[in-house]
Formats: structure tokens, C-alpha cells, sequence
């Protein structure tokens, strides 16, 4: 029976948390026992972490990562190492705003055999035109830096090979601010087998986002640098 562990990084997520670990948790059914949903909770200035504390004495199978940055990238790479370290069969990453369907995760399980990596695309984003607009952008810079066609490259919805994304992970430094986005040009650049489908993306449940326009806008400045950097070793 195949492992799976449903990785997640949390940032101040009191309104959404607890929604999240109950309708995600279910996904483990059926699976092998030493599956887990985990949660990469550090620097939250909010009830997070004291939520998270309660879930466990209800959810077994939830373990909170507490020894992370706080950022959202660099806690998407420690969950990636924790899942390789753990010899987990498959990760599949969303997020922890409610933002995704849980009801939409067995199309992507049905195929785990066929693929190396099967990821969202999201046709619809609730999350805002600027959002959609940046996403766009990003695609097109991955053609024009390593001549990828990527329908959506960061999507919070995608299950993987846990020995695929060893690979690749660790081509990146601990502190990367864009992992999904390498890992994603990684596999269709080195033409591993995968998959885009499509998947739902609602409004933030709850909260807000921590990362703003003119946050993201940085981000993707020092992105271009970064693609420049991995362009060089890509063969």
C-alpha cells in the first residue's frame, strides 16, 4: 500500500486551520499507516500553533513542524526533505488558507501509477486578477528562460514522486523563496512524467495573505536571478 504524506506550510491561519485539518484529514483513509498530514507551522503570531496542539489529541496522524523559517517557500522545501528523510512513497502539497478542494484529490491519486507528478492548473482563481495576472507572467519567463510551456507553474495542488522531487529539491538552498515554481520547470524540463488538471481555487476562507503585491513584486524581481543561476546548470 502506497505512503503518502499531505504537507502543508501554515502562517497565521487561526480563521482557516482547523477547517483545513478536518476536511484534509480524511485524505489518509485507505492509505498506508505511516501517512500523515503535515503542517509547517513556525513564526505565527496568532492561535496557529495552540490549534494545531488541540487537532492532535483528535487527529493522530497530524504532525506539526515547528523548526522551520517562517516564510512560505523555505517551509515547503523542509516539508519536501522531511517527506524524502521519512521515505515517503508520494507529497502532495496545497495550502493551508481553504483555498483548495479536497474532494478534488482523488482524481490525482487514481493516477499517481502513470505520472511522476500530476498538478493543479487553475483556470478560475478566486484569489484576485492581479494574482492571475503575476502567474501568467511567471510562465512566460520560464519560456523565455529555459523554453518550458507551463500552464501553471505554483500551484498549491500537486502530488508527486517522493524519488522525483529528490531529484530536484536539493538543487535548491534551504532558503529558496520559489520551490514549487523550479520544481514545477524541472519536471517538464527534464521531461519527467506528468500532468496538469484542472482544479478549483476559491477565496481565502478566512484571514489574509501575508505576501502583498509589492512583496511578490520582490519576490519575482530576485526570481530573475535566481532563474538566471539554475538556467546554468541545467543540462
Amino acid at each position: 500500500m502506497d505512503s503518502l504524506y499531505v504537507v502543508m506550510p501554515a502562517y497565521n491561519e487561526e480563521a482557516n486551520i482547523e477547517k483545513t485539518v478536518r476536511s484534509w484529514y480524511g485524505v489518509l483513509d485507505g492509505k498506508d499507516e505511516s501517512s500523515r498530514l503535515i503542517i509547517a507551522d513556525s513564526g505565527s503570531k496568532d492561535r496557529t500553533h495552540e490549534i494545531l496542539v488541540n487537532l492532535q489529541k483528535e487527529y493522530p496522524r497530524l504532525v506539526i513542524l515547528q523548526n522551520t523559517e517562517r516564510q512560505h517557500g523555505p517551509k515547503v522545501i523542509a516539508l519536501y526533505d522531511y517527506a524524502i528523510k521519512n521515505g515517503i512513497d508520494y507529497i502532495f502539497q496545497t495550502d493551508s488558507d481553504g483555498q483548495t478542494d479536497p474532494a478534488e484529490f482523488d482524481r490525482f491519486w487514481k493516477l499517481r501509477n502513470e505520472y511522476d507528478g500530476i498538478f493543479g492548473m487553475r483556470h478560475e482563481r478566486g484569489d484576485g486578477l492581479s494574482r492571475a495576472f503575476i502567474e501568467r507572467v511567471v510562465c512566460v519567463l520560464l519560456r523565455i528562460y529555459f523554453g518550458v510551456r507551463i500552464p501553471d507553474a505554483n500551484a498549491p495542488f500537486r502530488l508527486m514522486k517522493t524519488e522525483t522531487v529528490k531529484k530536484y529539491l536539493y538543487r535548491m538552498e534551504p532558503d529558496y523563496n520559489l520551490p514549487n515554481i523550479m520544481m514545477t520547470t524541472y519536471y517538464v524540463y527534464y521531461r519527467e512524467k506528468n500532468k496538469f488538471i484542472s482544479v478549483s481555487f476559491r477565496p481565502r476562507q478566512g484571514g489574509s495573505n501575508s505576501l502583498n503585491i509589492p512583496k511578490i513584486i520582490g519576490i519575482g524581481w530576485r526570481a530573475l536571478g535566481d532563474f538566471r543561476e539554475f538556467k546554468k546548470k541545467m543540462k
